[in-house]
């Protein structure tokens, strides 16, 4: 799954973690504190203002050396994608971050030029108002087109390492044609492991840097809000909000959710021998009878009713969770705007930088049901690992039936 694109995986994911704490060791020292006294323009010039584009040559400096050395290191035939295109994917997560610091900071005089002209508490004319939806404008295109350009190369990306994996598996395919429903594991789990791994890993890093990017606008904007309902006053009372609430939804949905994987595993089984046993049909007229395939499809029936009914569970709490998480900022926020202690454009900007802190800590929330599918893909390719350095095969795969 990962020899065949990078250059000895656990080596180099442990090198990869070293070197980034590092880097950010320095950037967060130092580095970062060069352009600390230039302020950054509200609006699409923050993306080429100094400290914006002395990052950018930070990062990508970072990113060569690091890359250089591997490829003297270890020289890998899939490097520059496994490397280099990591690097590229990991910058535009951290651009996209970027993109909602601005729309969080244009936050601020938008809607407290919305207050003005409502509340007439001051003049406000229709080009000042235009003017500030065409700095969103600008803003949002800009994030446009760097998104459909890294989606463009996160597609390409995929189907390198997929086609890594494919190469490799095949080079292999006389050990591994015995394993059950081989044939799919190499054609199609390959690219839904890629796929999928691809995007939980992107999600992950785009929610560790949106914690670094808000986190400090979170605890900034603590300072309007002096007390929390039930609690009372505490030291930076919505970043303490945001972590236990967070560390809850995801504390209950993982225990809810904790048999899907073996379930989602043993689904690819039964339609993995039910697909066999039709293909072996279209050659063989004594295979695919319909006693036969009654049994594999009630195997698929079962299964999936199991399937469904642990996702009944799990969804119960996860979109209770979810709904009361569309409400709960205001009710935290609710004795300060009764106090009249805050702005609309402070209430707005407070509302989405909370919401993009607490979204990071529930990651594992929103990510749960993509976790299952690629907890039960890596079982199906890691027993191919297994086959291929002669270890016995996962316990999973010698169950024949999932008790409860």
């Amino acid at each position: 799954m990962f020899v065949s694109f990078f250059p000895r995986p656990k080596l180099f994911f442990l090198s990869a973690i070293v070197w980034t704490a590092l880097a950010m060791l320095v950037w967060y020292g130092f580095a970062s504190n060069l352009f600390e006294a230039t302020q950054r323009p509200i609006g699409v010039a923050t993306f080429w203002s100094a400290p914006a584009l002395w990052f950018d040559l930070y990062f990508a400096v970072c990113a060569v050396v690091f890359a250089a050395a591997w490829m003297l290191f270890a020289p890998h035939p899939w490097a520059n994608w496994s490397i280099l295109g990591s690097a590229l994917i990991l910058f535009t997560s951290y651009f996209q971050v970027q993109v909602s610091v601005a729309i969080n900071s244009w936050y601020g005089p938008f809607y407290d030029l919305i207050q003005a002209a409502l509340s007439k508490s001051a003049p406000v004319t229709v080009e000042r108002f235009y003017a500030e939806l065409s700095t969103f404008a600008g803003i949002a295109f800009v994030a446009v087109v760097v998104g459909v350009l890294t989606r463009f190369f996160v597609s390409h990306y995929i189907f390198r390492w997929r086609t890594a994996m494919n190469d490799f598996y095949v080079a292999n395919w006389s050990r591994l044609r015995t394993i059950e429903g081989a044939s799919q594991r190499v054609q199609e789990d390959t690219m839904r492991f890629a796929s999928t791994m691809e995007g939980l890993g992107v999600n992950l890093i785009s929610a560790v840097l949106t914690l670094l990017a808000f986190l400090p606008v979170l605890v900034k904007l603590s300072g309007s809000v002096t007390e929390l309902p039930v609690i009372g006053s505490i030291p930076y009372p919505l970043v303490f909000a945001a972590v236990i609430w967070s560390v809850f939804g995801t504390g209950v949905l993982a225990l809810i959710g904790i048999r899907l994987p073996a379930i989602e595993f043993f689904n690819q089984r039964v339609e993995a021998s039910y697909r066999k046993e039709l293909v072996l049909g279209e050659d063989d007229p004594a295979r695919a009878d319909p006693p036969t395939l009654g049994v594999l499809f009630g195997d698929i029936r079962r299964n999936y009713f199991r399937l469904y009914l642990n996702f009944m569970y799990f969804n119960i709490g996860r979109i209770v969770y979810l709904q009361t998480d569309v409400i709960f900022p205001y009710i935290l926020l609710a004795p300060t705007i009764i106090a009249g202690k805050i702005t609309l454009g402070t209430m707005n900007q407070i509302l989405n930088a909370f919401t993009q802190v607490r979204t990071s800590f529930q990651y594992l929330v929103n990510a749960w049901s993509t976790i299952v599918e690629l907890i039960s893909i890596y079982q199906r390719l890691r027993s191919f690992e297994a086959k291929l350095h002669g270890e016995p095969l996962p316990s999973i795969e010698t169950e024949t039936e999932l008790l409860g």
